[in-house]
């Protein structure tokens, strides 16, 4: 493209086409072409099948992903969905929030850590007047997003994470088994316990044949082990209720037989759970319309995402490609299209 001494401008500038933007070597046509690509195959992969670098998808990818957030209309947001991956084995930690409206689901902030200043972040750039009008909040027990969501959205039914709520209850019991299978090597008893993991974790009705035979025959012992995955198999019946007031008086009968078994861990889930109680009921008070299973869906496509990266070493880099992906973000417009 030709550079031009402009008298209007007094500066020399270059041509402007209609097909390309400033001294960007790729055209605007190209660009968008690449960036799709980039959302189906890994970043690498797009640039091997089209012979051009790397960096050159990177740079469609950027400029795609900045004009969509720079033209992204929030609208009316009524749910969110809060919560955190881990993207690097040194306890690196993303904090990611969706909106998971009924008729909507996308990425709305990708934050750097799992702080308070990086759940803020995203309420600065929604607004005051988006974040008073969202009505329903889903996330786990994590202190510095509870104390967020007090502060920024005060009036919204905050829901606690049910799958986290699961996992915790998953780990206490695995606690128990562990301990005890050590107690049992120790004292030379018969390792009833021993292989027995996932046969205990599992939902009765995903395990197998042989497994529920072998179930069946754990569950003659008197262990602690035993004992505590009868309180959590207990524990599921709270998701049959559809009343507050009788899911209540579950969880609370279920969290007063718990704190008599003298199994520590699951008293320490027990505590949990009298302190979250609001939290937790707040699932069926919203007709269990939301949950974090739609979150955990997203998740798992945002991890697929990180999986298939092939080089990404910058939290920038990671913050495209999870926009590109799950953000549902307006692309621009192109002179033609490829066919």
């Amino acid at each position: 493209m030709r550079r031009v001494d402009c008298r209007r401008c007094e500066a020399v500038v270059v041509e402007e086409v209609p097909w390309g933007d400033g001294k960007r070597t790729l055209t605007r046509a190209y660009v968008l072409f690449l960036a799709r690509w980039a959302r189906k195959l890994s970043w690498k992969e797009t640039a091997e099948s089209f012979r051009t670098s790397w960096e050159k998808v990177f740079d469609a990818v950027e400029h795609v992903v900045t004009f969509g957030l720079e033209h992204r209309v929030f609208g009316q947001i009524d749910a969110i969905g809060v919560d955190e991956i881990q993207y690097a084995s040194t306890h690196k930690y993303l904090t990611l929030v969706y909106q998971i409206d009924l008729a909507v689901t996308r990425l709305l902030w990708v934050g750097k850590e799992r702080t308070i200043e990086s759940f803020q972040g995203f309420f600065k750039v929604i607004g005051d007047e988006v974040a008073s009008k969202i009505c329903f909040v889903c996330s786990d027990m994590w202190e510095p997003y509870l104390k967020v969501i007090r502060e920024k959205c005060s009036e919204a039914l905050h829901i606690l994470d049910r799958f986290h709520i699961v996992a915790k209850m998953n780990k206490a019991l695995d606690e128990v088994r562990a301990g005890e299978s050590r107690r049992m090597a120790r004292e030379g008893l018969t390792p009833v316990l021993k292989k027995s993991r996932w046969l205990l974790l599992k939902r009765e009705e995903n395990l197998k044949i042989e497994q529920r035979f072998r179930l069946r025959d754990l569950l003659r012992y008197n262990l602690q082990t035993v004992r505590a995955y009868l309180l959590k198999e207990a524990f599921q019946q709270l998701w049959d209720y559809t009343s507050p007031t009788w899911a209540g008086k579950f969880l609370d009968q279920w969290c007063r037989q718990v704190m008599r078994s003298r199994i520590e861990p699951m008293k320490k889930i027990a505590r949990s759970m009298r302190e979250h109680r609001g939290l937790i009921l707040n699932y069926f008070r919203a007709q269990k319309l939301f949950s974090s299973g739609v979150v955990e869906g997203l998740n798992n496509k945002a991890k697929v995402t990180m999986r298939k990266s092939y080089g990404f070493r910058t939290f920038r880099c990671l913050e495209l490609a999870l926009y590109h992906s799950l953000g549902k973000l307006l692309e621009p417009e192109s002179t033609h299209d490829f066919f």
